[in-house]
């Protein structure tokens, strides 16, 4: 069974809860935030979050015969970028743990 999707609104809500702040206001600063990342990586810029990962653009080289794994038709992809994540240490520890087990067990 596949985990369960977080959307933009849950983590809203989640900070509504945990600080009791206007829910306008962190759906701003949720919405900046995520601009402000965007527009980093559009410029190429690598994002750092000490703890959580890093966010960078990478480009992939062009393709003069792709298949669309789709149709089986073979296509031509030109060179573009594809944004990357490595995370960070705590992340990686805090999650090492995680199985098969305990997933099946937390979406009964």
């Amino acid at each position: 069974m596949p985990a369960k999707k977080i959307t933009k609104a849950v983590i809203i809500d989640a900070l509504y809860e945990k600080t009791g702040m206007n829910r306008t206001e962190i759906r701003e600063a949720v919405d900046l935030f995520i601009d402000e990342m965007k527009e980093a990586l559009t410029r190429r810029h690598v994002i750092e979050l000490r703890g959580f990962g890093t966010f960078e653009v990478k480009i992939r080289k062009a393709r003069p015969r792709a298949r669309n794994p789709k149709t089986g038709e073979s296509i031509v992809t030109h060179s573009h970028g594809v944004v990357a994540f490595r995370s960070g240490r705590e992340l990686k520890q805090a999650v090492w743990t995680i199985s098969d087990d305990d997933t099946a067990a937390k979406n009964k």
